[in-house]
């Protein structure tokens, strides 16, 4: 009864559970301790609602609590059964609960069902009940329990004597004392350990170990380990079964189990392992996480370095433009100080010259007043003379004087200018202070735009025009090109191709590049430049025409003729004298010519017109495809043919059935090197009539035969709009149907696009 007791003991107020919690760690706490233990973390900045976590007094194991605090845990039920059922049968025995109650929280474990019944689950259990069985083999194990429950009864109350003092519970402190001591020794205090005997789970001093574990079997199957805490060795009961460990675990419920949940429990239908098997992936999965936790870490700390280089050079760019901009702004204020120092000495030398040609003016002024003046006092004194023969004798030549001077008073008065004002020094600066106003960083132009509707081609060249919001700004346009290969990431294009070519300092808004293949799409960026930087125009695909041609002579059977221009060819019965060359047709009803260009690249569209004629072979072949017999008899060859009413294609012998318009006068052909078709079309109605999908080998040409009547070829022709409809459709529906592979078979419906 009294090991019963201690094991129902709560290890903080040291007296029987009540309302015993269930904490996540397995072990089990009084409702009202756990609440003192809370109270006690608590402080004026820290409320008691704001504590979230708390440590289990027995493990150290950190429980964490939701919203609701110490509610949201589970009560302890089976618990709380057991404890009811223990006092009832203290009260009927002979002594009271208070005089039977012994503290023994130390107890050597005894042979439970689950050292019987684990090896027959997943073999987790065995080693959990031979730690029982020898732990109840050691002979100390008897006086070893009771010794040791001594020793516990004397340090728990010790503890819970300062409690009030320390504010931490017995356990508490207990689990803060680092020092092991012997749980065999009688005196007290014990001595300090120094070995566990795990398979005895006990802690052993120098001298019980020399006095339980002899040098002698079955003692010498005993693993000895250093010293480490009861808790440890014991490892953890099962929630459900008190007096037994976990040694399995439920992969179902994802929690540690005994041996009796699985045979009786409710985890007898679930899926379990061992847990050294489930320790094995859990640390390995663990190990992986952490690997990866920690290799994010240095991505991380290497990202932060990074920024932290970056802020630094933020810093240092940001003082050098600071510095810059004061550089340049102290050499605008030092220009305009210089301009007034010159534009104020122009108005001082204006200033002097006026004021002396004032003087000049004043000093004329002067001396016509005291000229006059002395005369108007001559004739006031001739005026005074009464006696008519002396004045007739002195005022004559006065009155003259006077009457001359009357007369030229407009010679003698000088020119006063009244308007020498500074009107043609008037200061205007609305001009200079806009643009001081708009002083401010210069940017780099906005992206140019390519005109594709003014881009021209030809077969070999492509004539690019393009415009700008910022022609006045741009120093020189650059221009970019490479052949498209079906990309549609433009960017990506633009950043990982190899072989761009690259014309610079183009002053003009157009520019012609020469040398392009025949029948080749291009990607086309134009970049305007100024000091501040440069901006890319959208990418613009543009196209060369197709490769012309005309029909060979050398190449032409003798039954046919051709026309001065070599565009035309006739069926011609009588036999003309040619010389036999190994490039001419020739053989009974091999009626041919080819054309006298091959095709190693791009896309090419031509057009045939048959006129009268319901017996011919229009496609391509290499140059090793035999002359002597009909094209498409051969691998080296791929026709569309009319023979009368029926329309086929033919390629190596093999002849398929195809739809077409007994009114079909122009055959479009379209031959996409880079993509590898050859493609037949109704050029008047618009209508797609065969593709051949074609791996090719070596260089193409163009080959053309017929039975009677004549045709007429068209070579250099742009793409149709329909032809580049049909085969865009046709090359999606493809994708569609079969990826991205490839199938070997010659006679595919689809197309590729030659975009």
């Amino acid at each position: 009864m009294e090991t019963l007791e201690s094991e129902l003991t709560c290890p903080i107020c040291l007296e029987l559970f009540e309302d015993p919690l269930l904490l996540p760690c397995a072990h089990s706490l009084c409702f009202n301790c756990a609440h003192r233990i809370l109270v006690s973390h608590c402080s004026t900045s820290k409320p008691l609602e704001s504590i979230s976590a708390f440590q289990c007094p027995t493990c150290r194991y950190v429980i964490t609590l939701n919203h609701r605090g110490l509610e949201g845990l589970k009560r302890n039920v089976t618990l709380q059964n057991i404890i009811d059922r223990f006092q009832k049968a203290s009260l009927s025995g002979p002594n009271s609960p208070t005089e039977s109650r012994r503290l023994q929280p130390q107890r050597p474990y005894t042979t439970t069902i689950s050292g019987t019944i684990a090896g027959t689950i997943g073999g987790g259990g065995g080693g959990g009940g031979g730690g029982g069985s020898s732990a109840r083999g050691s002979p100390a194990s008897s006086s070893h329990s009771h010794s040791h429950a001594n020793h516990t009864n004397h340090a728990n109350h010790a503890n819970h004597t300062n409690h009030t003092n320390a504010n931490h519970s017995p356990a508490v402190v207990a689990k803060m004392d680092p020092r092991i001591s012997c749980q065999f020794c009688e005196q007290d205090p014990p001595r300090e350990a120094v070995k566990t005997c795990v398979t005895c789970e006990v802690s052993y001093c120098d001298r019980c170990l020399r006095a339980t574990h002899p040098n002698k079997k079955p003692f010498t199957s005993h693993r000895l380990v250093e010293p480490v805490p009861d808790t440890h060795i014991r490892g953890l009961t099962c929630l459900e079964h008190e007096n037994e460990k976990v040694n399995m675990y439920c992969l179902v419920d994802d929690q540690l189990i005994c041996a009796l949940c699985k045979l009786v429990g409710r985890h007898r239908e679930h899926q379990v392992s061992s847990l050294t098997e489930r320790f094995d992936k859990l640390k390995q999965t663990l190990e992986n996480n952490l690997t990866n936790l920690v290799k994010r870490n240095s991505e991380l700390e290497n990202q932060m370095a990074k920024l932290i280089q970056i802020c630094q050079q933020v810093e240092v760019n940001t003082a050098m433009h600071e510095a810059k901009l004061v550089e340049e702004c102290d050499e605008l204020v030092e220009i305009i100080r210089q301009r007034k120092q010159v534009i104020a000495v122009k108005i001082k030398e204006s200033k002097v010259m006026k004021l002396r040609k004032l003087a000049q003016q004043i000093a004329n002024c002067r001396q016509c007043l005291e000229r006059s003046s002395a005369l108007i006092t001559q004739a006031e004194q001739s005026l005074k003379e009464n006696d008519h023969a002396r004045f007739l004798q002195t005022a004559r030549n006065v009155a003259e004087r006077v009457a001359m001077a009357t007369a030229s008073s407009q010679v003698l008065i000088p020119d006063v200018n009244l308007n020498e004002a500074f009107d043609n020094f008037a200061l205007d600066f609305s001009r200079e202070k806009k643009i001081l106003e708009g002083l401010d960083y210069l940017t780099a132009p906005n992206p140019p735009s390519i005109r594709d509707e003014l881009c021209t081609a030809s077969h070999d060249t492509i004539t690019v025009h393009w415009t700008s919001e910022d022609e006045f700004s741009v120093t020189s346009y650059e221009l970019q090109y490479t052949i498209y290969t079906g990309q549609t990431n433009f960017i990506s294009l633009y950043n990982s191709a190899d072989s761009w070519m690259i014309v610079p300092n183009i002053k003009q808004n157009h520019y012609t590049v020469h040398g392009l293949q025949s029948g080749t799409r291009y990607i086309f960026f134009v970049k305007a430049i100024n000091q501040a930087g440069s901006r890319n125009s959208e990418p613009a695909r543009l196209k060369t025409n197709s490769q012309p041609f005309k029909l060979d002579p050398k190449t032409a059977h003798k039954k046919l003729r051709l026309s001065n221009d070599c565009l035309t060819m006739e069926k011609d019965e009588s036999s003309l004298k040619k010389s036999h060359t190994p490039e001419r047709f020739g053989g009974t009803g091999s009626y041919g010519a080819a054309a006298n260009v091959f095709i190693d690249s791009g896309c090419h569209y031509w057009e045939v017109l048959l006129g009268a004629s319901t017996w011919y072979a229009i496609g391509v072949a290499y140059k090793s495809a035999p002359k002597n017999e009909w094209s498409g008899k051969n691998s080296s060859s791929w026709v569309f043919s009319r023979c009368n009413n029926n329309f086929m294609v033919r390629h190596d012998g093999k002849e398929m059935l195809v739809e077409a318009s007994l009114q079909l006068r122009r055959l479009g052909v379209l031959l996409d090197y880079d993509n590898n078709s050859l493609s037949f079309h109704d050029a008047m109605n618009s209508q797609h009539i065969h593709t051949f999908e074609i791996s090719f080998l070596l260089p193409v040409v163009p080959t053309f035969m017929i039975w009677n009547k004549s045709v007429m070829i068209l070579s250099g022709l742009p793409v149709p709009d329909f032809v580049d409809s049909v085969a865009t459709d046709l090359q999606e529906q493809q994708q569609q149907q079969m990826g991205l592979c490839r199938q070997e078979s010659p006679y595919l419906t689809g197309m590729k696009s030659c975009h």
